[in-house]
């Protein structure tokens, strides 16, 4: 049987940790190895304790989840790798969460999500995957590009080189991404298998050295491909 997944939960508010706590106990193949009040002392927890997944509210004292998400350490997940952050934010924290993702989360959620979204995303995340439910990307984005100021107002005709290697074909599909299209839905816009769209997403992973969906949607953002 495999390993369970680690979880750390970082919130200023020990009810809500309390709550998140026998939210993921209730699985057999989650585990919470440790909880913090707030940012430093989630660095200091996950110095010395592994873990693959963190739940990190964004508003805390001392150190915020943006700034705890941007010092995380690289080997803090126990085998080298960086444990995947999920952010917890509302909607009046929209920026919060922006800037969160900017500085390496690779999910985000509202703390007013169902259970079982909560714990698919640890178990997508954990594997690998980003969780922008496309619902909530088409809706949050918007906020973030209307309150977000632009990451380069001063060279909005450079070229990015992260896109170097990008085929036409491969832009469109990353634009598509960035407005909160499924795999299922590019395949329907394009007419083409969904198949072949997992394929250029594997392809736009690799070639813009990009870590996840979330990263994707940030490029997106940052080279006009997100209207």
């Amino acid at each position: 049987m495999a390993e369970p997944i680690r979880v750390v939960l970082v919130d200023d508010q020990q009810m809500v940790r309390a709550g998140f706590r026998m939210l993921v106990e209730s699985q057999p193949d989650l585990s919470v190895v440790g909880e913090a009040g707030d940012g430093q002392e989630a660095l200091d927890l996950l110095a010395t304790t592994p873990a693959d997944v963190v739940l990190m509210d964004v508003r805390m004292p001392r150190l915020d989840g943006v700034e705890a998400t941007r010092r995380l350490a690289p080997g803090a997940g126990g085998d080298g790798s960086r444990p995947r952050v999920i952010v917890l934010t509302t909607f009046d924290l929209d920026e919060y969460a922006f800037a969160a993702l900017q500085a390496g989360a690779s999910a985000f959620l509202l703390k007013d999500a169902a259970p079982p979204d909560l714990l698919a995303a640890i178990r997508s995340v954990h594997a690998g995957d980003a969780v922008v439910a496309p619902s909530t990307t088409r809706r949050l984005l918007e906020t973030f590009v209307q309150a977000a100021p632009s990451p380069a107002p001063s060279r909005p005709s450079a070229p990015d080189r992260r896109l170097d290697e990008v085929t036409e074909r491969e832009r469109e599909v990353l634009g598509l991404i960035a407005r909160g299209l499924t795999n299922t839905e590019i395949a329907d816009h394009l007419v083409v298998s969904e198949a072949t769209v997992k394929t250029h997403v594997g392809r736009l992973l690799a070639k813009t050295g990009s870590r996840d969906r979330v990263q994707l949607v940030l490029l997106a953002l940052e080279v006009g491909l997100a209207d």
